[in-house]
């Protein structure tokens, strides 16, 4: 069964929390459930304990999808992870979650707007096998412990960005790691999504669609913005009001079960927050059952 499902940075950002500072969480999931979302993911704005989430989203009619984990897996033991992630995690298994998202951040320069993406980190070919040693240990862990299975996202300013990056990261990982395909950040990072759909189908458990402004996409490589730049620019947008061809991208996708999340970060004040969620619904809807997926 797919469920259609919404991320909250369209009202109000993480990494700069004053963008959407303003908008109330009430006002988020009430214009997400009017646009049609029946889920939704963790947002800076959100209770961090069960018995008082619960009651807030259930009010508008959301389910609790999920919600970002860094990770610092690259300066840091299993163990030591394991410990910093019993919070998250514990309230994940509480509010019925399956999948437990997570990115490699201990070295990531998306959140800082004084860093260009080139300034982004590469991974030594060396360090790739303790990495995913560390990946897999720790999402073994997860699944054992709390019953989620890690879906990792790549993201633009992160080690895992590019198509290659995302090759060389599941090679060097195994079940239970699986992968989250974010069309906008695999796009961005030269890659093809439906490529990668094709590729890792049977690793894919959770799918973010975010469409790309393919001249502000241009503009922010040729003249080597920060990521956060790029956003506030409005490199992202919601499925069908960019450059990405979903149907193409979901067909690749079939006999896939889960949430299919839009997650389209743009400044508010530019991108009316309930106008874009209604957009983004009504074409992923539409693109779903073109695709067969429905």
């Amino acid at each position: 069964m797919i469920r259609i499902g919404a991320n909250p940075i369209g009202w109000s950002n993480d990494d700069m929390q004053e963008i959407g500072g303003d908008i109330p969480l009430e006002t988020c999931l009430s214009e997400a459930h009017q646009a049609g979302f029946v889920g939704m993911e963790l947002g800076n704005k959100f209770p961090r304990d069960a018995a008082t989430l619960r009651p807030v989203l259930e009010k508008h009619g959301h389910a609790l999808v999920g919600g970002w984990y860094s990770t610092e897996l690259l300066v840091r033991e299993v163990e030591a992870e394991l410990e910093a992630a019993a919070a998250h995690a514990t309230l994940l298994k509480a509010m019925g979650c399956t999948v437990f998202i997570a990115a490699e951040t201990s070295n990531a320069i998306h959140s800082d707007r004084s860093l260009p993406l080139s300034a982004r980190p590469v991974l030594a070919k060396g360090d790739w096998q303790q990495f995913g040693a560390r990946y897999t240990a720790f999402a073994e862990a997860i699944q054992a412990q709390y019953g989620l299975q890690l879906v990792y996202h790549h993201h633009m300013g992160t080690v895992v960005q590019t198509e290659a990056e995302i090759d060389r990261f599941m090679a060097v990982t195994k079940n239970p790691v699986h992968l989250l395909l974010d069309t906008g950040h695999a796009t961005w990072g030269g890659g093809d999504p439906a490529r990668i759909a094709r590729h890792y189908k049977s690793r894919i458990r959770h799918v973010h669609c975010k469409d790309i402004r393919e001249e502000v996409m241009q503009r922010s490589n040729a003249e080597d913005w920060s990521f956060l730049d790029s956003v506030l620019a409005g490199v992202y947008t919601v499925p069908g009001d960019g450059l990405i061809d979903y149907v193409r991208v979901l067909k690749e996708l079939h006999g896939y079960s889960g949430w299919i999340v839009v997650e389209a970060e743009q400044d508010p004040k530019k991108a009316e927050p309930a106008t874009y969620a209604k957009l983004g619904h009504a074409n992923l809807t539409r693109f779903i059952a073109q695709a067969g997926l429905a």
